[in-house]
């Protein structure tokens, strides 16, 4: 007898079935950040995914889109730096490609620059501007200096 996988439920709010049935899906809040990024459009800034939009219309979607952005981005600059730097690591793991290639396109082309959601404060946007840079740098160097090596 073949056995069928049950379907995600919808909830009843765009915003909750995104954070249910993808957000909460991806592992780390960089993660999330950058996927939310990749769904908004560069040129107009508005955010498309169709098949949410087919579920629940693209207005409804683009705003919930939007709001998510927003949390996820708060969520990213709650964290400690230590708690961040973890979290990028976990994310740089799970992108099927080294380390070392994602850092070196990063310093060349600063994309992660688009990660900031259109409502941060001028105070938010270089607070990440600045935890970035410091990120990027404790990659390029991982061994501290004084840190035993085995």
């Amino acid at each position: 007898m073949p056995q069928f996988r049950p379907k995600a439920t919808l909830e009843r709010s765009a915003s909750a079935d995104l954070y249910k049935n993808t957000l909460s899906r991806i592992p780390t809040v960089f993660g999330r950040l950058a996927y939310l990024t990749s769904l908004r459009d560069p040129h107009s800034g508005a955010y498309r995914h169709h098949g949410f939009a087919s579920i629940f219309g693209r207005e409804e979607s683009r705003k919930a889109l939007g709001l998510s952005h927003e949390a996820v981005f708060q969520e990213w600059l709650n964290l400690p730096l230590a708690e961040k730097h973890q979290d990028m690591m976990g994310h740089l793991d799970t992108l099927g490609v080294p380390r070392s290639v994602v850092l070196d396109h990063w310093a060349k082309v600063p994309d992660y620059r688009n990660y900031i959601p259109a409502s941060a404060r001028a105070s938010e946007r270089e607070l990440f501007f600045a935890e970035f840079e410091v990120l990027l740098e404790t990659f390029r160097c991982p061994d501290p200096p004084g840190a035993e090596r085995s």
